[in-house]
């Protein structure tokens, strides 16, 4: 055991044998030091050289401190002058310009616009139309019922672009949008007999609006050229001698009808029809959209409604539906609730209560509370009927142009059809009423009072002659402008630095060769020779999408030939470097020297070049497709959009068409012009006063 001890004692008072000791590792340093490097050269290439030159001197001078080298000591301390890469000093001079911020801002503002903005619409629709909504200016009132009207709605009406209403005290409200620019006609004019009577009922045509006071004198105001109303006797005339038109009834014209009897008053596009209790219908207007109008003349109905070009009536005797051409409404399918199986309309012992229709269909319901469709509803977004509790039954329906809004016994308030304005979006408890807008749809409580609203507000920035969305079609169309322009000048850019690069590298007849196909290419009318390409396209059978793929490539074939000259004046300066000797001297290959070493010395004017060609590109896209050889409709580009303005009537009523189009066209590439010019200038040393 002492012997031992001893051995242990002496083992820890020998020293350490080399053997012992830790050895580092060998590729952790190599690490470190491959890391310290690649590091030091990042700081070098965005940050300056001038940071690793302070932290070694700064090392430096700390080791003079510690060994005490006194002669030196006062002297330790010297400042460097700050170096800054030029990638850099090129960042700063940039960003001192706030001409140039603003434009890039703008600039990727844009891009954000038109590259994200889709993910927000999920139901736009390049070829989505709408008549009755064609040429609206830009408004967001479109659901903006007037304050004095929430709390005391007696009737709703609405079957395009405005909506009246009618209050439980007789007043008559009006909002949307009321002018009819080309007509120069404001149905928010109420006239003045209107507003100092107890109006007890109202509808709304497309154009034209109805109204009935408490004495049962019969008003109208809006557009009465295709016998919506007769206004004086020149009118009558007028309409007397147009074999198209139903002329309004004399009663209705020069008397009073009992108003206490009045059923249902009703508009459709371009007519209108008041239905008396007894039965019996005045019906007029133009016969040309509703051919069967004429029919529904000395005949008696239950119920009466217009689609877009037709006019649905319900029997006396509540078992027939017809529709005045060929008697029975058989020409459509009818499915019960909602369901799968089509069938004709076949009610059995059931009687027709009431119908409701919009512009291509018709919503019957019986008279246990059942209801059947006939017809169709047109749209990328369809909400089905919801179901009804069998202890509930629907007791009204309102129709829109699409959709439909319902009411229960209960209070329960349905919404579905046509959704692309959400104006099925509604659902409401222990309801009073409920009534369908256009692309509307509201309900009011217990109370009578104004609930919820749901559908169209109206468009930011109008709509065009087709009705779709001109604020969505600028997104959707800048997308095409932007990516057309892009792609475009990459394929230009390309083509561009190959043959400058090529030409001025090698000269000789290598550069006499690519200078003359290059003057060849250029002296080709650019325009023209896009015009006829675009021209023949047209004539193809090749789809759209083919179509776009090869504007983009007409574009940048034939407008590469100003970069490849720029590129080539550069080079041949280049070469002329002694890196470029070097090189050569080393055996290094002819065309890595062109495009390793010599073309990343002349990037700078290729990307203003870039720049500044790919607004020019936007600008011929845009030219083509004003001129109609471009991407046609209903695929939306800035230039197709301002086609539909080459008129004097359409640039004088309807501005919104050409403004916001050539607007956002117009400050998208003076901005791009600018980010050009301000990196021209701060990327050429000869140029940059700064540097």
């Amino acid at each position: 055991m002492e012997e031992n001890k001893d051995l242990k004692e002496l083992n820890q008072a020998a020293p350490e044998s080399p053997e012992n000791e830790k050895k580092p590792c060998v590729f952790l340093e190599k690490t470190k030091k491959v890391l310290k490097t690649v590091g030091s050269w990042f700081v070098r290439m965005f940050m300056g050289a001038s940071k690793v030159f302070a932290k070694d001197s700064e090392k430096k001078n700390s080791d003079k401190k510690e060994q005490g080298n006194n002669e030196n000591k006062q002297d330790a301390k010297f400042e460097v002058e700050k170096i800054v890469s030029p990638g850099k000093q090129a960042l700063i001079s940039f960003f001192r310009r706030p001409l140039a911020v603003v434009a890039l801002c703008v600039v990727v503002g844009m891009f954000l616009f038109v590259f994200i903005g889709p993910l927000f619409m999920p139901t736009y629709s390049d070829s989505y139309t709408s008549t009755t909504q064609a040429n609206l200016r830009p408004t967001l009132s479109m659901r903006s019922i007037p304050s004095k009207l929430k709390n005391d709605v007696k009737e709703i009406s609405s079957n395009s672009f405005f909506t009246v209403g009618l209050s439980n005290e007789g007043k008559v409200f009006v909002w949307g949008i009321s002018k009819l620019s080309v007509l120069k006609i404001d149905l928010g004019d109420i006239p003045e007999e209107v507003e100092n009577s107890k109006i007890v009922h109202v509808a709304a045509g497309t154009d034209h609006i109805i109204a009935v006071s408490e004495e049962g004198k019969v008003y109208a105001w809006g557009n009465n050229k295709l016998g919506q109303y007769v206004k004086d006797e020149a009118d009558l005339e007028e309409q007397m001698k147009n074999d198209g038109i139903e002329v309004m009834p004399e009663e209705l014209r020069n008397g009073t009808i009992p108003a206490d009897q009045i059923k249902k008053v009703t508009c459709g596009t371009q007519a209108s029809a008041i239905l008396m209790n007894d039965g019996t219908l005045y019906i007029w207007g133009n016969a040309k959209t509703y051919l069967n109008l004429t029919k529904f003349k000395g005949k008696k109905f239950h119920d009466i409604a217009f689609t877009l070009t037709s006019v649905v009536g319900v029997s006396e005797n509540k078992k027939t539906l017809f529709t005045g051409t060929s008697g029975l409404f058989d020409q459509l399918k009818f499915t019960m609730d909602g369901g799968a199986a089509a069938q004709n309309l076949v009610i059995g012992k059931k009687t027709i209560d009431s119908i409701a229709t919009t512009n291509s269909s018709v919503c019957v319901v019986l008279d246990d509370g059942t209801t059947v469709f006939g017809g169709t509803i047109t749209s990328d977004y369809i909400v089905k009927k919801p179901s009804v509790n069998k202890k509930d039954k629907i007791v009204k329906v309102s129709g829109g142009v699409g959709h439909y809004i319902a009411i229960t016994e209960s209070g329960k308030v349905l919404a579905w059809g046509d959704n692309t304005h959400g104006q099925c979006d509604i659902s409401a408890e222990n309801a009073s009423n409920c009534f369908a807008g256009a692309y509307q749809s509201y309900s009011f409580d217990n109370d009578g009072d104004f609930d919820k609203s749901a559908g169209l507000k109206g468009y930011i920035f109008g709509t065009d002659a087709r009705g779709a969305d001109v604020f969505k079609r600028l997104i959707s169309g800048g997308k095409m402008t932007l990516t057309i322009g892009a792609v475009a000048v990459i394929i230009s850019t390309v083509i561009g630095i190959i043959v400058g690069c090529i030409s001025g590298y090698f000269g000789g007849w290598v550069d006499m060769l690519l200078m003359r196909l290059t003057e060849i290419v250029s002296a080709i009318p650019f325009l023209p020779f896009a015009m006829i390409l675009s021209a023949l396209m047209a004539q193809s059978t090749m789809e759209e999408n083919a179509r776009i793929f090869l504007i983009m490539v007409i574009l940048g074939v034939l407008s590469w030939t100003g970069l490849a000259r720029l590129v080539r004046g550069q080079v041949l300066s280049a070469r002329e470097n002694e890196y470029v000797t070097a090189a050569k001297a080393m055996g290094v290959k002819e065309t890595k020297i062109a495009f390793k070493h010599i073309l990343p010395n002349v990037i700078s004017i290729i990307i203003v070049t870039l720049t500044l060609d790919f607004a020019g590109c936007m600008l011929t896209e845009s030219s083509l497709s004003f001129l109609g050889f471009g991407v046609q409709y209903p695929k939306p580009t800035w230039g197709n959009m301002l086609n539909a303005t080459k008129t004097l009537t359409i640039i004088g009523n309807f501005w919104w068409l050409w403004v916001f189009p050539g607007l956002f066209l117009a400050i998208t590439t003076i901005c791009i012009n600018i980010v050009g010019d301000t990196l021209r200038d701060v990327l050429d040393p000869k140029s940059s006063a700064e540097r």
